[in-house]
């Protein structure tokens, strides 16, 4: 009698997700070998590895409303394919991937026709600062799940969440590539210093903040004519960006593609930011930043209801904030977004002021607060909690 190799079926949403699950079946091989069989939903990055994907990611891969409404039928449809053929591989561990409109759908789904099969979830929701009874629920159809942010095992713990292990950020691995050497970063004293301007990585975001982070942007330039304004943006949103910009006062210089955008954190002295994993970048690279946001109508209206359910449990939006515990960074959210108050904070941390050094100062600690034991890497770290479960069933 054969003894069959090691089957793991892997479920994700989104491009992230595809990366983390590479990162993860190049560990799994390096301490399995080679026999072990992959299948699930990914993209390109898994698939090249050899898991065989129940139909194209991009199906699923949505973002905002609008867009979530306009495929939902499709999406519904998705969920269920992906719940009947995981059941049928019968895989001996079952590891979701962040999305959870999408993966924890699939999650609670074969945990009630498939109890026996273990399942660990990769990438905690933000429980944190939304929905945090969503901790508990979790903890039924969960098993383990493998956190990236290190506070979050002590908060699903005190919300009676699942099992949680921190595994590492993927950017705090990859915090040299952001990091200026010698030459790369003039000094503060030069005319030419370089401000970063990052309005988020979605079109809803860019909309709602880059006219008021374009009169930001006059504003400082008036005192500092010789400021250089770098916009790092992605790819598939370069002409809306390029349009909205054509109106600011002083145009800034757009780059694209991950090399661009971390020589241009290498380059940088301040930054201006929508909030989002972005600040956390900004932090590894010791770049201080204000933070901006403004939500859409439907959160808007949220956020109201917020105050009279306490539906969030942090008083920050800001991951470096909540990360260390502190309010170094600034942070303004909708009507607090005010060009005359983001310019007097930046122009602050474009010189040698004490509000600048203190703020490089608090940065300094995230490496020691994010770190994992000597020697360890996040892919690593999850690969041993997902053979954890193998080794168990």
């Amino acid at each position: 009698m054969t003894t069959r190799p090691p089957t793991i079926c892997i479920v994700a949403g989104e491009e992230s997700g595809d990366q983390l699950g590479s990162e993860l079946i190049k560990a799994l091989n390096e301490k399995l070998g080679s026999s072990v069989r992959y299948c699930g939903v990914g993209g390109e990055r898994m698939t090249a590895l050899g898991l065989t994907s129940f139909f194209d990611m991009s199906d699923v891969s949505v973002m905002g409303l609008s867009a979530v409404l306009a495929r939902l039928p499709l999406i519904v449809k998705r969920v269920y394919q992906t719940v009947d053929a995981a059941i049928a591989a019968d895989p001996d561990v079952l590891v979701i991937i962040d999305s959870p409109d999408f993966t924890h759908s699939v999650a609670k789904r074969v945990r009630k026709r498939a109890p026996h099969i273990p399942v660990v979830g990769y990438v905690s929701p933000s429980v944190w600062a939304w929905r945090p009874g969503r901790a508990k629920k979790m903890s039924v159809y969960v098993d383990k799940l493998l956190a990236l942010l290190p506070f979050e095992p002590g908060v699903h713990k005190k919300l009676g969440g699942p099992r949680t292990h921190y595994v590492g950020h993927p950017l705090s691995e990859n915090a040299d590539a952001l990091r200026p050497s010698e030459g790369e970063r003039s000094p503060l004293s030069d005319t030419n210093k370089v401000l970063l301007v990052l309005p988020g990585s979605r079109g809803s975001e860019i909309t709602r903040l880059l006219d008021v982070f374009g009169e930001t942007v006059a504003l400082v330039k008036e005192e500092m004519p010789d400021l250089q304004i770098v916009l790092p943006a992605v790819a598939h949103l370069e002409d809306r960006i390029r349009s909205g910009v054509s109106t600011w006062k002083h145009q800034p210089e757009i780059v694209i593609g991950l090399e661009e955008k971390r020589a241009a954190f290498r380059r940088a002295h301040a930054a201006l930011a929508a909030s989002g994993t972005v600040s956390l970048e900004l932090g590894l690279a010791g770049v201080p930043m204000v933070v901006a946001y403004k939500v859409d109508w439907f959160f808007r209206r949220l956020k109201d209801l917020n105050k009279i359910f306490k539906f969030a449990s942090v008083d920050s939006f800001v991951l470096p904030n909540i990360i260390l515990g502190t309010k170094a960074i600034p942070e303004f959210l909708d009507e607090e977004v005010q060009p005359d108050v983001l310019a007097a904070l930046l122009k602050a941390y474009l010189t040698d002021s004490p509000e600048r050094r203190e703020q490089v100062s608090e940065l300094t600690r995230l490496d020691q607060v994010m770190r994992l034991p000597d020697g360890y890497s996040q892919r690593a770290a999850a690969a041993d909690v997902v053979i954890g479960c193998l080794e168990k069933k």
